[in-house]
């Protein structure tokens, strides 16, 4: 009797407890979103000590000041970093034909092997694009093509500018007098800066592709007439979706490719890898992430699939990134500089996100129903 009049009051209990009403709104909720997420305004060689600290979870940007063995805790993100892209002179004594230009490309390449985040690559679709496998053997063939050319002169002529000038002391800034332009362009800007959003969806459909990537970064070397009506009729019809299927559609991207490769005026001859840094340590760390291969941390895929270890669900995430505020919080005209893009990642729910290892985007807050339902 005892023991089931016991039994009665737990129950008993159990039922009040099951009605009570108390008002107050639970702190967290069952989904890996942080609930709080704070975005610091940090240089790079500020960056360090709060990462290994704990009170950032993850630096969005590269050029972290780390050690070259960085601590156990803190563990890098790899994705597309920039596209190396030379132009050569053609008015240049060392650029006679098209022989000596591929020859200065090339020249250039090696180079740039001394770096320790470049990777020899001369074609404008790479292994970090979804679309790469339709170009793998387009790019197998470009870098035989470029493994042993005739080596030009060393005193060559070489204008860069920014990091690369840094890096290399003997490329000065272009004068009147140079055989070859070596540009740095940042992938994830590129994405940017061809990416708006309207009512929650991002677009055009194509931005993250490799043809359009190549596209961007080389069409404007084209002159001559006939080639570059076909590379604009290729581009016309990729972006009208005027194909029949996927088989014609994957040879129109390996054509307009091949056309803007041709010769050697202006060529990406590698890219650079990006590498991000987060902090694991238990309990303070990242346990789980998603990221895009093309623009790394600075994704919204990362935003919504960030695990904190202090919290089953979500937790307080707080980030930091190179630069300060510079553009207009507004999702129409704003949001256009690194800051104001990953407070919109944080705050906005679009309704497509970039898929990470695709060219392609993945379904976020709708549905992909049958027709008629």
């Amino acid at each position: 009797m005892r023991r089931l009049a016991a039994i009665t009051l737990v129950l008993g209990a159990v039922a009040i407890v099951g009605v009570a009403r108390g008002g107050h709104e639970l702190p967290i909720y069952p989904s890996f979103y942080p609930h709080e997420i704070e975005i610091r305004s940090l240089a790079p060689a500020d960056a360090a000590q709060p990462l290994r600290a704990g009170s950032i979870q993850a630096y969005v940007g590269r050029d972290l000041s780390l050690s070259a063995t960085p601590p156990p805790d803190i563990k890098a993100i790899e994705s597309l970093g920039s596209f190396i892209v030379v132009r050569t002179n053609p008015a240049s004594s060392r650029v006679r034909d098209e022989a000596a230009a591929c020859g200065v490309a090339a020249t250039v390449m090696r180079g740039l092997a001394a770096q320790n985040d470049f990777v020899p690559h001369p074609y404008p679709v790479t292994p970090f694009h979804g679309d790469y496998l339709h170009h793998a053997d387009l790019a197998t063939a470009a870098t035989a093509r470029f493994a042993a050319p005739a080596a030009p002169a060393a005193d060559l002529k070489i204008a860069a500018r920014g990091r690369l000038a840094k890096s290399h002391a003997d490329w000065s800034a272009r004068d009147a007098d140079w055989d070859a332009e070596v540009n740095e362009v940042d992938a994830a800007e590129l994405v940017a800066s061809a990416m708006f959003a309207v009512d929650g969806w991002l677009a055009p459909p194509w931005v993250r592709t490799g043809w359009f990537h190549a596209a961007y970064l080389l069409a404007d070397a084209v002159t001559e007439p006939a080639r570059k009506d076909l590379i604009e009729s290729d581009l016309q019809r990729l972006k009208a979706g005027d194909f029949s299927s996927l088989v014609e559609r994957i040879n129109l991207e390996r054509d307009l490719v091949t056309r803007l490769t041709r010769g050697c005026q202006k060529l990406v001859v590698g890219y650079t890898v990006k590498r991000e840094y987060v902090n694991t340590e238990f309990s303070a760390g990242i346990e789980n992430i998603g990221y895009d291969a093309l623009t790394g941390l600075h994704s919204p895929m990362f935003i919504r699939t960030v695990k904190l270890k202090d919290f089953p669900w979500n937790g307080w995430l707080a980030l930091g990134i190179d630069g300060k505020p510079a553009a207009a919080w507004n999702p129409i005209g704003g949001m256009t500089d690194p800051f104001g893009r990953l407070m919109g990642f944080a705050v906005g729910d679009p309704a497509l996100l970039p898929s990470p290892y695709e060219a392609g985007w993945m379904l976020n807050r709708i549905s992909d129903l049958p027709s008629g339902r």
